[in-house]
C-alpha cells in the first residue's frame, strides 16, 4: 500500500517497525505444489523425519508451524535445504525459470513431471516468503522471531543454510525472475533482523553476532547495484520490493550508498522522468519506489559527509525536481517533495568534511541553492496555487516555498545562474541576455582561474534537451562577444567543434543558436557584422 503510506506519513526517521510486506506474485506453477510428492524424489536427499516436517507443514497453518522457537527453526532448515538440492549449481530450471504467466493447474502439474526440480524451487520460495511474513506479524520482541529463528541460539551466527538463497540470485542465464524476487526479499528480512540498529524487534534474551550478517548484506546490496545498473524495468522489478524494505534499516542504507546507490537510483529516476530520450520504461510504482529509496538515504546526511557528498556528485536533486515538475501521480510528488525538504533542512554538525576548506561544506544552503538552479522556485510557488487534499504535500510546499524564497533573496545574480549552470537545467530567462553577459563576463574566469563554468556549458551542448543545447550555444557565444580574450579562451576548450556539429541539427532552433555561437567565434567584430 504505497509503502505503508508513505512510512505511514511521518516526518520522523525511518524504523523497522514501519516497514510494509511486499505481495509476492504466486509462482506461474502454483497449481502443482499440491502434486509433489517427497518420497520419490531422490535427488533432495531427505530423510525421513524432514519428510514427515513438510508433510505437517503443508497439513497445518504456517502459524501453527512456526508455534515455537525450535520447531520454527527445524521447519525453516528443512525449507532451505530443498531449496539448495532443487536450484543446484547447473543454473535456472530448463522449464519452469522461463515462464511468465500463471498456467492453469493441469498444465502446472504436467511441468511438474518435466521440470520437478523448478517446480521444487518455487515452492521452497513461496514457503519462505510465508515463513517470513507470518514471523514479521507476530508480537515484536516475542520468542519466535526471524532472529530466533534464523540465528543459532549458541553463538548467535547466521545459520549456514541462508546460503542457498544467494545462488538462487545468481542463477545463470536469463535466470528465473520468480525465485530471485523472492529469495531477494526474504534474505533482507532475514539480514536485516540481525542488524545492530534492529535489537528492538528481536527477544532481547537472543544474542545475535552482527558480525555474521555483515558480509552477506553487502553481497545481497552488490547483488542489487548490479541490476541496477540495467535501465530495464525487468530489472527494476527484481530489486525495488526488496530494496524498499532494506532502506529501512541504517545499516543497509550506509552500504548502499557506499556501493554508489544514490547514483544508480538518481538516474533511473531521471531516465524515467518526462522528456528523457533514453526513458527507462519504469512503471510510475517504480519511480514511486525509487524515489521512495532516496528519501530515506537523506535521514543518512546529518549522519555521513559521504553521503552528503554522494547526493551532491550524482545530481539527485536535479533528478528529484525533474519528478516534481513531471508530476507522474501525486503519490510520487508527495515522496520527492519530503526527500527535497529533508536535504534542504540537513546540516553537517554532526559530521563535518573532512576537508579543512569550510567554503565545500555540503549543507542544507548546498541542496537549496542547486534547488534554485533547477528552477524549483517556479514549481513550488505554482503548486501552491493548487488544492491539495494531501496536508504532507501542503505542509512540505509552505516549508519548501519559505526557506527557497530565504535562500535566494541572499543569492546574487552570479550565484543564481551558476547554480543553474551546475544543475544542467538551462531556462531562458534574465540569466541568458545580452546585459546580463556585460556585467558578469569576468566571472566566468571562475575562482581558479580554470572557465569551468565554460567548460560546463560546452559540456551543455551534448544534452538530451534540446533547449539546453540552444541556451548553452547562446551563453558559449555572449560569453566569446563579452570577455576579452573569449574567441581564444573558447577555441582551446573544444568550443568550436563542439558547436560546428549542432549547426545541421534537425531542430530548427538549435540549428540558429549554433550557428550564431560559431559566427562569434569567427568573427572578431560581431556588433559591427550584426
Amino acid at each position: 500500500k504505497d509503502v505503508l503510506l508513505h512510512w505511514r506519513r511521518s516526518p520522523k526517521k525511518p524504523q523497522q517497525s514501519q516497514q510494509t510486506t511486499m505481495s509476492l506474485p504466486s509462482s506461474p506453477v502454483t497449481g502443482a505444489f499440491t502434486g509433489i510428492q517427497w518420497d520419490p524424489m531422490q535427488k533432495l536427499r531427505l530423510t525421513q523425519p524432514e519428510k514427515l516436517l513438510l508433510r505437517s507443514g503443508e497439513a497445518n497453518p504456517i502459524d501453527y508451524t512456526l508455534n515455537n522457537a525450535g520447531e520454527s527453526t527445524a521447519y525453516v532448515k528443512v525449507v532451505l535445504k530443498v531449496l539448495a538440492e532443487a536450484s543446484g549449481a547447473s543454473g535456472p530450471s530448463s522449464k519452469v525459470s522461463h515462464l511468465k504467466g500463471m498456467l492453469p493447474d493441469d498444465e502446472a502439474l504436467q511441468i511438474l513431471y518435466t521440470d520437478p526440480m523448478g517446480v521444487v524451487t518455487h515452492y521452497a520460495i513461496t514457503k519462505l516468503y510465508d515463513i517470513i511474513v507470518c514471523l514479521r506479524e507476530k508480537k515484536m520482541g516475542g520468542d519466535v522471531s526471524i532472529g530466533a529463528t534464523f540465528y543459532n541460539e549458541d553463538d548467535g551466527n547466521l545459520l549456514d543454510e541462508w546460503r542457498p538463497l544467494l545462488r538462487v540470485l545468481h542463477l545463470g542465464g536469463s535466470g528465473d525472475a520468480f525465485a530471485q524476487r523472492g529469495a531477494a526479499y526474504c534474505l533482507a528480512h532475514i539480514l536485516m533482523a540481525g542488524c545492530p540498529s534492529q535489537r528492538f524487534a528481536t527477544n532481547r534474551s537472543l544474542k545475535i553476532n552482527h558480525a555474521s550478517v555483515m558480509e552477506p548484506l553487502q553481497a545481497l546490496i552488490s547483488w542489487i547495484t548490479s541490476q541496477l545498473q540495467s535501465s530495464a524495468s525487468s530489472s527494476l522489478s527484481l530489486v525495488t520490493p526488496t530494496l524498499t524494505a532494506l532502506m529501512t534499516c541504517p545499516e543497509a542504507r550506509t552500504m548502499f550508498a557506499n556501493s554508489g546507490g544514490i547514483g544508480y537510483l538518481s538516474r533511473h529516476l531521471r531516465n524515467g522522468t518526462k522528456g528523457s530520450k533514453t526513458g527507462s520504461g519504469a512503471t510510475v510504482q517504480q519511480l514511486y519506489e525509487l524515489c521512495f529509496c532516496l528519501w530515506t538515504l537523506t535521514y543518512e546526511c546529518n549522519s555521513s559527509a559521504m553521503i552528503r557528498t554522494a547526493f551532491v556528485r550524482d545530481h539527485a536533486v536535479h533528478a528529484l525536481v525533474d519528478l516534481v515538475s513531471s508530476a507522474p501521480r501525486e503519490k510520487v510528488v508527495r515522496v520527492a517533495l519530503s526527500a527535497l525538504r529533508s536535504l534542504a533542512q540537513c546540516n553537517a554538525e554532526a559530521s563535518p568534511s573532512p576537508s579543512s576548506d569550510s567554503k565545500k561544506e555540503v549543507t542544507g544552503a548546498t541542496f537549496l541553492s542547486e534547488m534554485i538552479g533547477c528552477g524549483l522556485i517556479k514549481y513550488v510557488d505554482q503548486m501552491k496555487e493548487r488544492q491539495w487534499t494531501d496536508p504532507d504535500i501542503v505542509d512540505d510546499l509552505n516549508v519548501l516555498h519559505k526557506l527557497l524564497h530565504e535562500n535566494f533573496k541572499e543569492m546574487s545574480t552570479w550565484d543564481v545562474y551558476l547554480a543553474e549552470v551546475q544543475s544542467g537545467s538551462l531556462e531562458w530567462g534574465f540569466l541568458h541576455t545580452e546585459k546580463f553577459f556585460k556585467e558578469n563576463a569576468k566571472k566566468f574566469e571562475g575562482t581558479n582561474g580554470d572557465f569551468s563554468v565554460v567548460k560546463t556549458l560546452v559540456a551543455l551542448t551534448a544534452s538530451n534537451d534540446e533547449e539546453v543545447q540552444s541556451i548553452a550555444c547562446y551563453d558559449i557565444g555572449e560569453f566569446v562577444r563579452h570577455y576579452p580574450n573569449g574567441r581564444v579562451i573558447a577555441r582551446s576548450l573544444g568550443a568550436k567543434d563542439i558547436v560546428m556539429r549542432l549547426v545541421d541539427h534537425s531542430n530548427e532552433e538549435l540549428q540558429r543558436h549554433a550557428l550564431t555561437a560559431v559566427s562569434k567565434m569567427m568573427v572578431s567584430n560581431w556588433a559591427a557584422v550584426h
